[in-house]
């Protein structure tokens, strides 16, 4: 592990650095699984705030 001496004595520790690589951009497969989920996600957080606004009217 890098460590550096510091004043004192004193000895302080760093953490490695993960290797840095440039991300690939989303393959045609991975484009329609993010479309899919993200319908997925607005339908169901439409029928949650649609649940609630009726269950409110109702009492």
């Amino acid at each position: 592990m890098p460590y550096t001496n510091e004043e004192g004595g004193l000895l302080n520790n760093f953490a490695r650095e993960p290797k840095i690589y440039q991300a690939e951009p989303p393959t045609e497969g991975q484009k329609r699984t993010y479309l899919f989920l993200g319908i997925a996600a607005t339908v169901l957080v439409g029928g949650l705030i649609s649940v609630a606004f009726f269950v409110s009217q109702s009492s």
